[in-house]
């Protein structure tokens, strides 16, 4: 990676972070004066309360922190993808109902495991496209749409900055990225020489990086190449193989200022 791009990147993680620590830093001091806030409200539950401070402080608002934070991530991953994809966000296209059908066969064959699954089981395809497309038009919202115009491929991912996907979610979660697939596709038609693939992604491998991804559950409807855990989505997004660690080395410096956030929150509602 070269020089500039890699301060770029830098630049970007430290703008994410200090912008979220100034909003979270700017939200709760709002709250101090108001008795529905989220930390005074979990200062009247004398059950919590017993547990002490510091256990109350955070148990006050982590959740929410976890869902604001993961917003965060996706959206320093999308403007650091800018720096190497033309990054998109709809899709306008339509959609064939033996692509739908399609779209069901496959996902009832991982289901009953008949079949493990297989990029081939739906890029091999292939649509005969009627002269009047206007009943299957649709237009598809998208949070995670990079092109790469040099290797003319487009990447629709499925991003759980969380880290986590709830199991029961697995088939709904390649249902909606198989019906992208098709819908880029058709859009498509005419370039032959345009490929689309599909992912679904992590900000981080809950499991620790470096180590086996073991949502098997996941794993039943999603192919390995269709999978990008913690560091691979963030080399990914970099289109470098070292992204994820110029990403967290200067993560670890820009940390300190949600740090220094958490405390001034605390120092209001428990100095």
């Amino acid at each position: 990676m070269n020089v500039e791009k890699e301060k770029a990147i830098k630049l970007l993680v430290d703008t994410a972070i200090s912008s979220f620590s100034d909003g979270l830093f700017s939200r709760y001091s709002k709250e101090v004066s108001d008795i529905n806030g989220v930390i005074n409200m979990k200062k009247n539950n004398c059950f919590i309360a017993e547990l002490g401070e510091e256990f109350m402080f955070y148990s006050a608002f982590v959740r929410s922190f976890d869902s604001s934070f993961g917003n965060v991530l996706e959206k320093m991953g999308n403007n650091i993808a800018k720096l190497s994809y033309d990054v998109k966000n709809n899709i306008d296209s339509f959609i064939l109902p033996e692509q739908t059908q399609r779209i069901a066969s496959i996902l009832d064959s991982y289901l009953d495991h008949s079949a493990k699954p297989e990029i081939n089981h739906y890029s091999s395809f292939s649509s005969i496209y009627p002269k009047d497309i206007t009943s299957y038009k649709r237009t598809h919202v998208t949070d995670n749409y990079f092109f790469s115009c040099e290797k003319n491929e487009h990447y629709l991912i499925e991003l759980k900055a969380s880290g986590d996907l709830d199991n029961k979610k697995s088939r709904a979660e390649k249902s909606a990225l198989l019906e992208e697939y098709f819908l880029l596709k058709n859009q498509l038609k005419d370039d032959k020489t345009a490929k689309v693939k599909i992912f679904f992604g992590t900000a981080y491998n809950k499991f620790g990086e470096g180590k086996e991804w073991k949502q098997e559950r996941v794993k039943q409807f999603f192919a390995e190449d269709e999978l990008l855990i913690g560091k691979d989505y963030w080399n990914f997004v970099c289109d470098d193989e070292k992204g994820f660690d110029i990403i967290f080395e200067q993560y670890k410096v820009s940390a300190n200022k949600i740090k220094t956030a958490l405390a001034r929150i605390k120092d209001l509602y428990f100095s």
